[in-house]
């Protein structure tokens, strides 16, 4: 638990049953793209049967099945248990832990994984938040030659999310990153970082273990 939490485990559990709708149903944002933001993840990864694969607040786990498909060992965290219930339904071969990203990664995924992906969650965390977070991984989650594939919420610079907001009649501030500032600061901890705008308000960033 975290006081004055922003974020809380309680607004995504009133979401769950209709999340996959909003995402169907909405405008421009922050939706727009979100179908090409998870192709491109599974494309990036280009993962192979039977690897392991982290997603790291999987939600309704739209993200792992693609990666299901591609017959992958799945392991799903997410801080929201009625998330999680639903992934479960459409996932009953995966794995799943309740885990809020924020805190350290638990004993019970103590391994090293071929991929780790997580789709629309990083925007929550402020940039040093993303940075600490994606080093731990990458140095201590990734096997060698592995991909921490990243998509979410993301601009190429601030000029440009203060264009695209001009079009969002309800706009809500939060931590979405900004692809010179990310990347500066990324590669500044040592992580090569690739990046790909998918849409106007969405991007992926890729990482790789050594």
């Amino acid at each position: 638990m975290f006081p004055n939490d922003p974020f809380p485990a309680s607004d995504f559990d009133s979401w769950a049953e209709t999340y996959d709708q909003s995402i169907r149903e909405s405008p421009v944002f922050p939706f727009d793209g979100y179908e090409k933001v998870l192709e491109t993840i599974l494309q990036r990864a280009n993962p192979e049967p039977g690897q392991s694969v982290l997603d790291l607040g999987t939600g309704t786990g739209n993200l792992a099945l693609l990666f299901a498909g591609k017959g992958c060992r799945l392991s799903c965290t997410d801080f929201s248990e009625t998330m999680l219930t639903k992934a479960r339904q459409k996932l009953p071969g995966a794995a799943f832990l309740l885990h809020d990203l924020r805190e350290n990664i638990p004993q019970g995924l103590n391994q090293r994984f071929d991929h780790i992906v997580s789709a629309y969650v990083f925007h929550h965390f402020e940039l040093d938040q993303k940075i600490h977070i994606c080093a731990d991984l990458v140095h201590n989650h990734l096997a060698p030659g592995g991909n921490l594939l990243i998509g979410d919420l993301s601009f190429p610079s601030f000029a440009a999310q203060e264009k695209f907001k001009g079009q969002v009649p309800d706009w809500e501030e939060e931590f979405y990153w900004l692809a010179d500032q990310a990347l500066a600061g990324l590669e500044k901890a040592g992580l090569t970082t690739g990046y790909i705008q998918v849409s106007p308000c969405a991007g992926v960033y890729h990482l790789q273990a050594g």
